[in-house]
């Protein structure tokens, strides 16, 4: 008989970037526990959510001071709301949050890091990788995925990395999918693929997976990032909750 309440960390979400991808987050969170526990549990969550205007302006405008300060008062009120665990929904946003968490005693999920070790698992080492301008162009992520996985990354060239960012913050994060916008990803995956070596595809911006997903080339291994954060931040929510079951 399982342990009523039964106990299971809390997992604070730093939303709003976008939130698009805030409410898949929470979709795939509760998803994931349900399958897990089975019934009616589902995750014990604290979201906390910006503005993406002002992510959008500080991003556009390159100012990483003034966002990183804007991060860290709502990652404060994640813990001060009671979070265990911390999993912020960008894949860009991870730069300033390294920072942020490097002073506080609080546990975080970086984002790279279950995507990196399913590409492991799979047996790639040289991978493309899709996201924002920051994403693709500065190499906080990319670093994190070569020096603690090995992986060697490949990004687009300078017009396919802007028509992907465009892409990314005219459509996706409004939740708009154009069926032109997802051929020119897949082209320029194939070429990737074709060009450059690449074995398999990050879909290293949260939104992505709503665009372009496996089943459009089963041939070609794509890793979301999204789910496999969340994948991780249940795996450790749940650490002891399933012994109680």
């Amino acid at each position: 008989m399982t342990t009523r309440p039964l106990t299971q960390k809390t997992i604070g979400v730093l939303g709003g970037s976008s939130n698009i991808a805030t409410g898949h987050y929470y979709r795939f969170l509760n998803e994931i526990v349900n399958a897990r526990l089975g019934g009616w549990d589902i995750a014990e969550t604290v979201i906390v959510g910006m503005n993406f205007g002002n992510i959008e302006a500080f991003l556009h405008a390159d100012d990483w001071a003034s966002l990183e300060a804007y991060m860290a008062k709502k990652v404060d009120a994640l813990i001060a709301a009671g979070a265990d665990v911390i999993v912020g929904v960008s894949n860009t946003l991870h730069k300033p949050m390294e920072a942020i968490l490097a002073s506080r005693d609080i546990d975080y999920i970086h984002i790279v890091d279950p995507t990196g070790e399913a590409i492991r698992k799979a047996g790639l080492k040289r991978v493309a990788l899709f996201g924002t301008r920051p994403i693709m162009e500065m190499d906080y992520a990319r670093r994190r995925y070569e020096e603690k996985f090995g992986l060697e990354i490949v990004v687009p060239n300078s017009d396919e990395r802007a028509e992907i960012d465009r892409i990314i913050f005219d459509e996706l994060v409004k939740d708009v999918i154009r069926p032109q916008s997802k051929a020119r990803y897949l082209e320029i995956a194939g070429r990737l693929a074709r060009e450059e070596g690449a074995e398999g595809l990050i879909l290293g911006c949260t939104e992505i997976f709503l665009l372009i997903d496996q089943k459009d080339r089963p041939d070609f291994p794509m890793f979301n990032t999204t789910r496999l954060h969340c994948e991780a931040a249940v795996d450790y929510a749940l650490t002891n909750a399933l012994e109680a079951v």
